[in-house]
């Protein structure tokens, strides 16, 4: 009998997790056909006291808006396209930004909801709520609470309002005018103006938290492997583009020893319990409302197209344009080995280790390192336009092209030629190409973040980070600062003395 009761628990949670938005979900929750059919107009998903908790409780968003109303209530008529215009941005299959926040409402005026509403301390109408979805179900809350996570939204009366408060709360900029890209003339045309690039800030905040996440999804993180991450993260420590990033990987680098032990492997039920408590932290290595699957920058005409690859190609220009002349060999091995042990793509893994193996002379310069990536990644570009033109798997609105095109950087060519079939043969003034890399993917890529978002992020962190956004240095005790800014042969060794100094101040923290 436990055991029946145990799988018919399972499947209840497995057809909670793949319950569809709107009208669909509230019938598979059970739902009247009256009430469904209701919300069949609406964004935004019309629950009661028997769907509350399990709706809630299964749904993938990280926040949920829920507005308490009454039917026969003027103002809350008058409220309801105010808050409608909101949650299409952010509900069903036309949503500008899907997946950010789920947009609700419960109708306090049903005597069914009654208990429901009283949960949550509703007294007046229209009454928003804000907060992580699970932190609602079988939750109690007043305006008493002290360190609660679900907040009332007090200034929300109109869409303009609410949208703002909802911006400030998940540090975007939104309008009501998003639009859903429908087709490729409404995608971001980056090839010929160098501003787009600007766009890629938050792609490569997402490049680099997915890349965390298939680590972890993967359990990649093992004894041979662990040195190699423990260095790229050093990288992102000192030159990632976003400050952000910069920080949390530096929260993950304190704290890499406390989940990963150097004797212990990941195939241990120890170790798989120590992966297990990342991840139901919900550890964001860039903080928590990176922007998951809107790409800018990268957004490709197709949903399998650019994406994650594009922002990881940027991430690492970023970081070969930041660094210090003294720091190119070591970072041009923590590249190639990251993507040796963490890049899940065997083939093209394989690719561009191979390119790496063929370096035979150390780099001695950031300019050499910048220059051979870019080399390398036309390389794999040329590879790839024959075989997407021969199996048609290409994105039509961005081809794979030789990098930066001439309408890009006209200075970096001294001549080209190759027409039709033939692949197009460059003769670059590599001097133009290197300044060309340092001002699009340093200087005004890193611009485009420190006028976006570091005023706000230095007044809600207590690892402040220098003003200079394009050093990426932090400011820290002595220890970090010899492991970032080492720029020798000896990197390594100096980083390592900076999370032993980090760990100690922690301790010390702690026993205070």
């Amino acid at each position: 009998m436990a055991s029946s009761a145990r799988l018919l628990l399972a499947l209840l949670v497995a057809l909670l997790l793949a319950a569809p938005r709107g009208a669909d979900a509230l019938r598979s929750l059970g739902v009247g056909e009256d009430a469904a059919a209701a919300a069949q107009g609406d964004a935004a998903v019309d629950l009661n006291a028997t769907t509350f908790d399990a709706f809630l409780g299964a749904v993938r968003e990280p926040f949920v808006v829920v507005e308490f109303f009454a039917h026969w209530c003027p103002a809350c008529r008058n409220y309801k396209p105010h808050y409608e215009k909101v949650a299409k941005l952010f509900n069903g299959q036309d949503a500008a930004h899907p997946g950010r926040v789920l947009m609700a409402r419960v109708d306090c005026a049903l005597k069914a909801n009654i208990d429901l509403c009283s949960r949550f301390s509703v007294d007046h109408y229209p009454f928003l709520l804000w907060g992580p979805p699970t932190k609602f179900v079988s939750a109690k809350w007043d305006r008493k609470q002290e360190k609660s996570e679900i907040k009332l939204i007090d200034d929300g009366r109109t869409a303009e309002r609410l949208l703002k408060w909802i911006n400030k709360q998940i540090e975007s900029s939104f309008t009501l005018d998003d639009k859903k890209y429908e087709n490729e003339n409404m995608l971001p045309k980056n090839a010929t103006d160098p501003e787009q690039i600007v766009r890629a800030i938050y792609d490569v905040e997402e490049a680099t938290a997915h890349a965390l996440q298939i680590i972890l999804e993967h359990k990649m993180i093992k004894p041979e492997t662990r040195d190699s991450l423990v260095r790229f993260l050093q990288i992102l420590v000192a030159h990632h583009p976003s400050k952000r990033c910069r920080r949390g990987s530096a929260e993950l680098l304190i704290n890499f020893d406390d989940h990963w032990p150097s004797n212990t492997s990941l195939i241990s039920q120890e170790s798989s319990r120590m992966l297990e408590s990342v991840e139901t932290d919900d550890y964001k290595i860039c903080g928590k409302e990176v922007p998951h699957g809107y790409w800018m920058f990268c957004r490709g005409s197709k949903s399998e197209t650019r994406g994650f690859s594009c922002g990881l190609w940027v991430l690492l220009h970023s970081l070969t344009v930041q660094i210090g002349d003294g720091e190119s060999q070591s970072t041009f091995t923590s590249i190639c080995d990251f993507i040796h042990n963490f890049f899940i793509c065997e083939e093209c893994r394989k690719h561009f280790y191979g390119m790496c193996s063929s370096v035979s002379v150390p780099f001695k310069s950031a300019r050499d390192l910048s220059l051979w990536l870019w080399s390398t990644h036309n390389k794999v570009n040329e590879r790839l336009m024959k075989d997407e033109k021969d199996l048609g798997t290409g994105d039509p609105s961005f081809p794979k092209v030789v990098w930066p095109p001439k309408a890009l950087c006209p200075s970096c060519y001294r001549s080209s030629s190759g027409t039709g079939d033939e692949a197009v043969q460059v003769g670059w003034n590599e001097d133009e190409v290197f300044s060309f890399l340092v001002n699009y993917y340093g200087k005004t890529l890193v611009s485009s973040y420190k006028e976006t978002y570091v005023e706000s992020q230095e007044k809600k962190h207590v690892m402040p980070l220098s003003d200079d956004a394009s050093s990426g240095a932090a400011r820290v005790p002595i220890g970090a600062a010899l492991g970032v800014a080492a720029a020798s042969c000896i990197f390594g060794a100096l980083a390592c003395f900076w999370r032993a100094q980090q760990k100690n101040r922690k301790q010390r923290k702690n026993w205070n």
